[in-house]
């Protein structure tokens, strides 16, 4: 129990050194949520460690960068200096996920793991398709509904691979370890037991969030399978390892456009 009390201890002293700066108008083409640690702007891409326990590596931070029930497409922006949280602009307009029957925005927090990079040049040797380039893609189940910016230290639950438009687009499925399930949620069988349904209602949000915008219905490798823990935590390495690349400048330079500021 005092090693448990030490631990979460630790966890808090880390989160207190994060904290978000907004600029501009919410839900316009101006704003910008930015990161400060210790008082100073960090990138939430290439500045906060991905594992929280070097040794296992089964936990690692998450940004939030849409929280549950929300409609915001809110992503870290990779081309700007200190790539801050920013809206997806469409056709000159922010962008918001429709509602799509019977969910309410996204059913779960959503955001992105640290020091990962899916990439563009590299094709999957199981999903046959190139990475988004983009860090990786990561949801969060436990009750709390996240907030924009926050960093959350998640525990690795499992994976799936969302084919978009051509390219690998994996989802990490994690939970908070703060979340009073969280000592329960080991792998991915877990889910199913403690969550049942919510692995199937993920697959479908993922297969037509993008219905309504006139796109196609999304697909899946591994026939949607949501694979287990220890698979997910090699995906995560590989991305890990992929972005190491990146910030060295070991990647082709014929692609057209990595769009990052590194």
């Amino acid at each position: 129990m005092l090693k448990r009390r030490l631990l979460n201890t630790n966890f808090v002293k880390f989160y207190s050194t994060y904290k978000t700066v907004s600029v501009g108008q919410p839900f316009t083409a101006l704003h910008r949520i930015y990161i400060e640690r210790d008082g100073k702007v960090v990138s939430p891409f290439h500045d906060i460690p991905l594992y929280a326990n070097k040794l296992q590596k089964d936990i690692v931070n998450m940004v939030v960068e849409i929280p549950r029930w929300t409609n915001a497409k809110v992503e870290i922006s990779t081309g700007e200096k200190w790539n801050p949280l920013k809206q997806d602009i469409k056709k000159g307009k922010p962008r918001f996920v429709r509602n799509c029957f019977p969910f309410k925005g996204y059913i779960w927090n959503y955001g992105a793991l640290p020091q990962t990079w899916e990439d563009p040049s590299f094709v999957h040797t199981e999903t046959n398709a190139k990475g988004d380039n983009d860090p990786i893609d990561a949801i969060e189940i436990g009750e709390d509904i996240g907030k924009r910016g926050e960093i959350k230290q998640v525990k690795i639950l499992g994976i799936m691979a969302m084919l978009d438009e051509g390219e690998t687009d994996w989802k990490v499925i994690t939970i908070d370890t703060k979340d009073p399930m969280a000592s329960k949620l080991n792998d991915v069988n877990d889910i199913e037991k403690y969550y049942p349904g919510l692995l199937d209602a993920t697959r479908t949000f993922f297969r037509v969030y993008k219905v309504p915008d006139g796109k196609p219905e999304n697909s899946f490798a591994f026939n949607g399978e949501c694979k287990n823990k220890e698979y997910a935590k090699e995906i995560v390495n590989e991305t890990h390892e992929a972005w190491q690349r990146l910030i060295r400048g070991n990647v082709p330079n014929t692609t057209e456009s990595y769009k990052l500021n590194v």
